[in-house]
Order: structure tokens, then sequence, then C-alpha cells
């Protein structure tokens, strides 16, 4: 015990500047030399060294095409990682698959300032909802990993009543699935806003008291959900870009902004609702993005 306390004190001095002087500077180095050599510390500047640095990651990912199978399996080792992930890789897979339409939801140029935005529900979510589809509860059809889809902001507007007018909505091709047993087929489509919490539509739902469904549930970021269709906001406009029945439309918006929901399809002929090529004729390259797995 009398050997103990003098060196605390001493160690107490040489930290403070107490001994003056040189003494005190080589004191200070020698301690923080020895912290940085061994122990907890060097584990604790070990932190982000080899796999567990962002940029090796990063390039790591890269050089697996962003695949989010393997990106799921990473984020699952342990929170480090899924927190590196959560901040940094599901970003640049979303990036990496609808660089346009991450450039228009965060407000930034397509070549580098997605990266740098915010996105309602964060970027894990909108990744989930880039690939994939949720499918229809209603219907029994069961959510899938989607190899292609197509956003489009044309398709948003169609999904906006007169009221919300100026919101930015992206929204897909419904994907189609055959049910058994039944004569039509069913189409699940997404989608996500801009800036939701500024938007016209949440303002609506908001000031006019819209309740929240009380058994559904965004699958995207598992947020309580709007019904547009009991609250009045899903115009006929949607039902004929869809190609849905009438009345046969229902979907949903979470407090982030995710918009799914699912639609019994009526049977077309090639030639309606299509242009020369067999797109949609006001559709503009410049408003979709395709994105696969």
């Amino acid at each position: 015990m009398s050997e103990r306390g003098p060196s605390k004190r001493r160690l107490s001095g040489a930290s403070n500047g107490g001994s003056g002087g040189n003494a005190a500077g080589g004191g200070s180095g020698a301690a923080a030399g020895q912290w940085e050599g061994s122990g907890n510390a060097a584990r604790i500047r070990g932190v982000n060294a080899g796999i567990m640095d962002e940029k090796v990651l990063e390039l790591v990912f890269r050089t697996l095409n962003w695949d989010p199978q393997s990106l799921c399996v990473v984020a699952r080792v342990s929170r480090r990682l899924r927190a590196v992930a959560e901040r940094v890789l599901w970003r640049e897979l979303c990036v990496s698959r609808a660089p346009r339409m991450v450039a228009a939801l965060t407000g930034g140029a397509p070549a580098s300032a997605p990266a740098a935005g915010r996105i309602g529900g964060g970027w894990p979510a909108l990744a989930k909802l880039l690939l994939f589809c949720c499918g229809a509860a209603g219907a029994a059809v069961p959510g899938h990993f989607a190899p292609v889809s197509r956003f489009s902001k044309t398709s948003g507007r169609s999904f906006l009543s007169r009221r919300c007018a100026g919101d930015l909505l992206y929204v897909s091709d419904p994907c189609e699935h055959a049910v058994a047993g039944a004569a039509d087929d069913v189409g699940a489509y997404r989608g996500v806003f801009r800036g939701f919490m500024r938007s016209r539509t949440r303002a609506w739902l908001v000031g006019h008291r819209a309740p929240l469904e009380p058994r559904v549930r965004c699958p995207y970021c598992g947020a309580r959900v709007w019904s547009m269709t009991a609250a009045g906001l899903a115009p006929r406009s949607a039902s004929r870009r869809l190609g849905a029945n009438d009345g046969c439309l229902e979907y949903f918006v979470c407090v982030s902004g995710h918009l799914h929901g699912s639609c019994w399809l009526a049977r077309l002929s090639d030639s309606e609702g299509a242009g020369p090529d067999g797109s949609d004729a006001d559709d503009a390259s410049a408003d979709e993005d395709d994105v696969g797995l």
C-alpha cells in the first residue's frame, strides 16, 4: 500500500504537468507511448483496421456489385458491421442501382451528392424497397426479390390527387402474379416520396386527422401506415396507370413516406395504354430508373 500511493501521485503529476518542464513532457510522452502500444488501447486504436474499415468494405462490395444477400449476411455478423452497413453500404447499394432516383430523392447530383443526403426511413428500407416486391397479403401472394423493376416519377404523378400536386413520388410498375382460381392477375407495386415530412400529402393526412391503419405495417421500415383509399386520396388516374379493374385498387403510405399496394389487373390488348414502342407514351427516360438485382 505504501508503494502504490506515491506511484499513483507521480503518474498523476506527469499527466497534469505538476512536475514542470521537460520532465513532465517526457513523462507524458512515455505514458502516451505505453498507452498506445499495448493492451486495450491497441484494440481501441485498431477498431477500423482491416475488414472493419469502411473504405475496405466499400471496395469489397463494389467488387461483388453490391450483392444484397451478401450485404444482409455481413450486417448480421456484429453490431459494428451493422452500423457500417446502415451508414455506408446500403446507401452505396441504392446509388449503384438507381442513381437518378436517389439523386432526385436527396436533392443531389447523380454523380456525387446523393451519397451525402438523408432518406426517410433510412437507407436499408430504401434498398429493400428497390429490390423487394412485398406481394399482396389479401391475395396470399408472398413477397420476393424482384429481378428487375422500373420506378418512374410519371407513374408517381398518377398516384397524387390534385390537392397534393407538387409532391415528388416514385412508383414502380406493377409486379404481376398469377393467382390460382382467379381469372385476373394481381399486381403489386411500391414507391417512395421525396421529403415526405414536408409533403402536401402528409400535411393533408395530418390536417384532416386521417386514422392510421391498426393492422397494417409498412413492409419496408415497419412503420404505421395510412390507407390512401380510405382517406380519399387515391385518384382514378392511378387505376388507369396500373391497368387495374375499377374499384380494385388499395394502397398505403407509411409515416416515413414508403408506398405499397396491390390491385387486380384488367386484361388489356397489346395496343391499349402503350405507345408505338410498347411503352407508355407520356414517359420520359429522365423520369425513370431501372433497378435490377
